[in-house]
């Protein structure tokens, strides 16, 4: 099985319907799947084989579609990258996952020894091809499994575990959540969220079914997204919190704008009430909250419409099912899910599903609680996650590069809940001369800039004369 070729199979009725809007850019399925074969024929000469892994830094474009469908097509593995990773963050991603090639686009990333690559027309970004000498000491079973994506889900540490989705587990995750979406080719796609974190259940669905996808993020959000509403009249919007509390606020944009839209989707973070409520105050449109797990696909979509339901995600999708493990006196215990669709493996270091979870239940790291009506509602993360604007921050890799400072003895990094970005990560400092009223915070703070990606770095920052710790001389990070 391959997605490419499926998705190639179940539109063939509508060749010269539009796929892709981005900007003055227009690709109809006809053309994308000729970039997409061009591309694809380009990369097969340059040594590009099956299950050899492809990552791609990119910006969400009409290119990074085209790209990741030419590494797919040649039943090569993408390993998406987020354009906002710096240097020092990138390499040991390439390292952990055992890169053969990173595609990257000139505009946010360039190293040395690289090729110039998609020079056709085609293509409006500059494109370059890294190839990396792999170790290739992979077990038998990560070349059964017909690979498709790693999907790492933090940059620098032991942290991410580089989850593996095989081509088989994208078509059937992607049947599943369209028993709830049920998308069609009228439908038109109003995309603001990255596609290196939102790709699998989402774009390649869109594709599937014949929909048209409007890419509306950028850096000239919100402006792009209201000319989507106005020109291209959306039908489905894919957003998160943060940017449905942008549209609610902003003049910019009146409740005519949403009658033509049949589903607002919400998710990548948890949707507070007060957004859910505001946005129907202006619109007049429910906001439908969707729960994601990398390792699972998209088991819980809120399509129930009922303010009353506002704060969970909704009942089970027909194809999952779920349980709640250890539950307090409130009801609230560990969240347990299993269905189609699941990741395949852990690729570094290796662990194959099926010898992590024998009974096929999934451990999500979540807490969380179901009513009467068995909808569920998500309490909070077993562990120490940081969710900024739907982009996760493990604590622990923040730390590392702040301990790396010559002024400071040791760091906690910890979330704090903030009503318009989910979390906003800060960090208590304790530096080696102890406290320094005269300390310049900018100089910390600069330093992360040069060593994280803009979203890790603290917002905020404190200094300390100690932090608690546990008996055994570990880090307290709940009090």
């Amino acid at each position: 099985m391959n997605i490419v070729t499926t998705i190639k199979n179940e539109t063939n009725g509508c060749l010269e319907k539009t796929a892709v809007i981005d900007g003055d850019r227009k690709f109809s399925y006809s053309k994308l799947f000729d970039a997409v074969n061009s591309a694809s024929a380009e990369l097969k000469s340059l040594g590009i084989r099956p299950a050899h892994r492809v990552a791609f830094l990119c910006g969400d474009s009409i290119d990074y579609i085209v790209v990741s469908l030419a590494v797919l097509s040649l039943q090569a593995v993408i390993v998406p990258v987020s354009a906002s990773l710096s240097l020092d963050e990138l390499k040991p991603v390439l390292e952990r996952i055992d890169i053969n090639f990173l595609i990257f686009d000139r505009a946010v990333y360039f190293r040395d020894n690289s090729d110039r690559i998609f020079t056709g027309s085609f293509f409006e970004k500059v494109f370059f091809l890294y190839k990396r000498k792999a170790k290739e000491e992979l077990p038998a079973d990560y070349y059964k499994m017909n690979p498709a994506f790693i999907r790492f889900s933090s940059g620098t540490t032991g942290t991410s575990k580089g989850v593996l989705l095989s081509h088989e587990a994208i078509v059937s995750r992607t049947d599943a959540a369209d028993k709830a979406l049920k998308i069609t080719s009228g439908d038109v796609i109003i995309w603001v969220l990255s596609m290196s974190f939102h790709f699998v259940v989402t774009i390649l669905l869109f594709l599937r079914r014949g929909a048209t996808i409007v890419l509306c993020g950028g850096g000239l959000f919100p402006e792009s997204l209201l000319e989507g509403l106005t020109m291209q009249r959306g039908t489905f919007i894919y957003a998160s919190p943060f940017h449905y509390n942008i549209l609610t606020k902003s003049e910019m944009f009146k409740p005519e704008l949403f009658t033509n839209i049949r589903l607002a989707i919400s998710t990548a973070m948890k949707l507070p009430d007060y957004v859910a409520r505001d946005f129907y105050s202006k619109f007049g449109l429910e906001l439908v909250e969707a729960y994601g797990i990398i390792e699972v696909g998209l088991p819980f979509i809120n399509s129930s419409r009922n303010t009353e339901k506002r704060g969970s995600v909704g009942k089970i999708l027909p194809d999952y099912e779920v349980k709640i493990a250890n539950p307090d006196k409130n009801g609230i215990g560990e969240v347990y899910i299993k269905g189609k669709g699941m990741f395949d493996a852990y690729f570094s270091p290796w662990l194959r599903r099926c010898d992590l979870m024998s009974d096929g239940w999934f451990k999500t790291g979540d807490l969380g609680r179901l009513d009467s009506e068995r909808f569920l509602y998500i309490a909070g993360r077993e562990k120490s996650v940081i969710n900024f604007t739907g982009m996760k921050i493990f604590p622990y890799e923040v730390e590392s590069v702040l301990n790396q400072h010559p002024d400071i003895r040791e760091s906690l990094v910890y979330g704090t809940l903030h009503p318009h970005y989910g979390e906003l990560p800060c960090a208590k400092i304790v530096l080696k001369n102890n406290i320094k009223t005269d300390f310049d915070i900018d100089e910390i703070r600069k330093y992360c800039y040069k060593n994280l990606a803009p979203y890790k770095v603290p917002k905020e920052f404190h200094f300390v004369s100690r932090l608690d710790k546990t008996a055994s001389g570990k880090l307290k990070r709940w009090q």
